[in-house]
């Protein structure tokens, strides 16, 4: 229980320093674009209201959910592909070096020509930006698997899906949730900048539309909303890498102990 309160408190403590610096610093502002903290937090519950969430908020989380999710099964399988084969790679990271080069904002336009301007823009939009920590943290990952446990377990006879299961992407695995925890960040960004071009709802649609009618407050009430989601996203995200990784974890903590 101790080391859980202990824990909570180090998730919430930075949070709540920078709202309590938000708050004084902002607290005798007469700036029209600069609200008091106590102003946004008055406005907040009046314009995020239940239906602003459904019809807002639910359709940005499930747009970033599903480019992340495709980011993520495109990113670790063609990673794996790649990581495991040496001539491949050679072949391929020319290419994806100048494909990574190049901001997933700057494509927008082009995708819209193919994809048009409904829910299929956005997220491919947001899976284009996120596969790429993925892909190049997984090839990583499987490049460094080691060499002996691989010969081991060729001799034993355990080779393609089972050692792909059993031992490649375990071994990768703390390197591919590397870029999956990154990828979630780009992703969030993408979700925004995608909704605000030709959107009919979103959160980045929202705030636009709050900026552009200069109603400040609740254009500030967006961005809190964002950051909320953010840090949500986040725990959730560590909640499963540490299920997921409990073996990762464990030896780490061991190492830790050990003399």
């Amino acid at each position: 229980m101790k080391r859980l309160a202990l824990r909570l408190f180090f998730v919430l403590a930075l949070p709540a320093l920078l709202v309590m610096v938000w708050w004084l610093a902002s607290d005798g502002s007469t700036n029209v674009f600069w609200p008091p903290l106590r102003t946004i937090l008055k406005t907040f519950p009046d314009v995020w209201t239940a239906d602003r969430l459904r019809d807002d908020v639910l359709p940005s989380i499930w747009r970033l959910m599903a480019g992340y999710a495709l980011a993520a099964v495109v990113g670790v399988a063609v990673g794996t592909v790649i990581g495991s084969y040496r001539r491949v790679r050679a072949v391929c990271e020319p290419v994806l070096e100048f494909l990574r080069a190049v901001p997933p904002p700057v494509l927008i336009p082009v995708i819209m020509l193919f994809a048009g301007i409904g829910d299929t823009m956005k997220v491919t939009v947001i899976a284009s930006g996120c596969v790429w920590p993925i892909l190049l943290n997984t090839v990583e990952g499987v490049r460094a698997v080691d060499p002996v446990m691989l010969e081991t377990a060729r001799s034993y006879g355990i080779t393609g899906p089972s050692r792909l299961r059993n031992l490649v992407l375990p071994s990768a695995g703390p390197q591919i949730f590397a870029g999956l925890r990154q990828a979630l960040s780009i992703g969030i960004i993408l979700m925004v900048i995608s909704e605000m071009f030709a959107a009919s709802n979103g959160i980045g649609f929202t705030i636009v539309q709050f900026q552009r009618s200069f109603a400040v407050p609740d254009m500030w009430t967006g961005i809190l909303v964002l950051g909320l989601l953010g840090f949500a996203l986040s725990v959730v995200f560590q909640l499963v890498e540490r299920r997921v990784l409990a073996w990762y974890h464990g030896l780490r903590a061991s190492a830790r102990r050990s003399p």
